[in-house]
């Protein structure tokens, strides 16, 4: 195939071209230009997808592919270029566009988040901060102004939290490497609460696969298979590393109570019994959002120790970098602390 990245070369779009190229196919790139040494062998368009769309005018391509589009602007500027271009459009979008995960095994039916046209005018290509603050509703947007223009032509891929090595989000690498640190570890939570995750190399394989097929239509995606629970995942950390990791199982009410914010200082926990807002439900959904239907499509992901060793082996390379989530070490000792203190209370336990 001859394939049109755009984006290509941080996290998911790196491990599509990687792929891409072990497969044989022809890549041109669209992107900034920021990190393309990644692939000096590949064809390169430098430009901003704000303002240099014509760029791609004189290009024809089999599909395109892209991992960087977050506002329906974005999207329907892109798609308008493209649409005699290409013949199949994959967008990765997001299981955030649902309008809450109050529901145990949501599927591609369930209603999504949206603005209202006023508000999508407004924030039109978007600064980063209207886009985290707005970014189901955008994808979910972004995703309908896609197929207005390429109807019938587009993958709509909502992913779910990706993980692996180069994942600049440490949503994952935090687990990992806190874990193979040692010592005692504050964990959230019920131990047999299943999460979802799935390894940005394997969501890379599936999308070229569905590509190449030119399948259409919009996908849950994300993993694994079979449940894994919070408990597995932490004691698969403690095995790769060789860790004397002791997990410090502290409920939700112990945790909300001393101000530890779900997902980011502690991530892969959303709480089951709080909702996250005053009037609202808890989110008891968040990590059984229905896949069948990409499985049912030949998804497949690799074993969590597989992830777990990589990204261990990433992150053991990074150096002064400050992470972007989970707890920092003096706050956790502080709350381990107080943990102590009561520790013989039903709020927490130990493994």
């Amino acid at each position: 195939m001859k394939i049109l990245v755009i984006g290509g070369t941080r996290f998911l779009g790196r491990f599509i071209v990687e792929e891409a190229l072990k497969q044989g196919h022809e890549i041109t790139l669209f992107n900034r230009g920021n990190h393309n040494e990644l692939f000096p062998q590949v064809e390169c368009i430098v430009g901003d997808r704000h303002k240099d769309l014509a760029l791609l005018e004189t290009g024809k391509w089999d599909v395109a592919i892209d991992t960087c589009g977050f506002t329906p602007l974005a999207l329907s500027e892109t798609t308008k270029i493209l649409a005699d271009k290409v013949e199949h459009y994959t967008f990765i979008s997001s299981i955030s566009v649902y309008k809450d995960w109050i529901p145990y095994g949501i599927k591609e039916n369930y209603p999504v988040l949206s603005l209202s046209d006023e508000e999508v005018e407004k924030i039109g290509y978007g600064t980063s901060e209207e886009i985290n603050a707005n970014y189901g509703a955008l994808k979910a947007l972004s995703e309908k102004a896609a197929e207005q223009i390429m109807p019938g032509k587009v993958l709509h891929v909502r992913s779910g939290l990706l993980v692996g090595p180069h994942d600049y989000s440490d949503r994952f690498s935090y687990w990992v490497s806190r874990i193979a640190e040692g010592g005692e570890v504050l964990a959230p939570g019920r131990r047999n609460r299943t999460i979802q995750l799935i390894d940005a190399r394997d969501m890379a394989l599936w999308i070229l696969k569905m590509a190449d097929e030119r399948m259409t239509g919009t996908f849950n995606v994300t993993g694994p298979n079979t449940p894994l629970t919070m408990e597995d995942f932490l004691l698969a950390c403690k095995r790769i590393s060789d860790s004397d990791a002791e997990l410090i199982w502290a409920d939700e009410s112990f945790l909300l109570q001393h101000n530890i914010a779900p997902w980011s200082e502690m991530p892969l926990w959303i709480p089951e019994s709080f909702p996250l807002t005053e009037d609202g439900e808890p989110w008891k959904g968040a990590s059984s959002i229905n896949i069948k239907k990409a499985v049912d499509n030949r998804l497949t992901v690799r074993p969590i120790e597989e992830t777990i060793k990589d990204t261990l082996d990433w992150a053991s390379s990074r150096v002064n970098e400050k992470p972007k989530a989970g707890l920092l070490k003096e706050k956790e000792q502080e709350i381990l602390q107080i943990w102590r203190k009561g520790h013989e209370s039903s709020d927490c336990d130990v493994v």
